[in-house]
């Protein structure tokens, strides 16, 4: 085996937690590669983090939306590789103020994060491009930043309404140059699992800018 950290290849099955931050000032030191995933609250982020890195208790899943409050960096076998797992966006039962300040503090972490190879959007497959996933699609297009959607939950449809709605989600998403990603993903039937992982792994072996 190679000793030298940066040819190894990427184990995704190695990811383990690193730190947790409330603000961009908490973060790690801005080098190496990250990727950052990105949801609504309750599209099942956490539950995909799980299946990819296959540990169900690396992110923690719940069935109240919006647990995830903090940016959450994990690291992975290749030196200054990390996954992050940025705050839940939606209807989580905190206060208004608590909301915007979760909402200002992600804005910080996309808008300045040097080390940010892409992002991965997380959607419900039967509840696609809400809102929010609208603003984060136009976020990485007007910065030109690698986006990668994961249409989850596929296991509660049918499979050709699943394919159905992948057909809807690929249509209005066709002008937009940022997308290089759509997988139809299950975290329960491990659907999408491989192909996210080889995307992420090319995401991190991309020479720094």
């Amino acid at each position: 085996m190679d000793s030298d950290l940066t040819q190894k290849s990427i184990s995704f099955n190695s990811a383990r937690f690193l730190i947790s931050a409330s603000r961009l000032d908490e973060c790690l030191p801005d080098h190496g590669a990250e990727v950052a995933f990105a949801g609504r609250s309750n599209a099942g982020k956490s539950s995909a983090l799980n299946a990819i890195t296959a540990n169900g208790k690396l992110a923690r899943t719940s069935k109240t939306p919006g647990r995830t409050r903090l940016i959450n960096f994990f690291s992975l076998n290749r030196e200054n590789a990390r996954l992050v797992d940025l705050p839940g966006y939606g209807y989580a039962k905190v206060s208004r103020d608590m909301k915007d300040d979760w909402q200002q503090h992600l804005g910080h972490y996309l808008n300045d994060r040097r080390c940010l190879r892409g992002l991965v959007l997380v959607m419900d497959i039967r509840h696609p491009l809400t809102e929010f996933d609208q603003m984060m699609v136009e976020w990485c297009e007007h910065n030109q930043l690698p986006l990668m959607i994961l249409a989850t939950k596929a296991d509660k449809l049918k499979f050709g309404q699943a394919k159905t709605s992948m057909l809807e989600i690929a249509k209005k998403l066709k002008d937009y140059q940022c997308v290089e990603h759509l997988i139809m993903f299950s975290s329960t039937a491990k659907r999408g699992v491989d192909d996210c992982r080889q995307a992420l792994a090319n995401w991190l072996d991309a020479p720094e800018n």
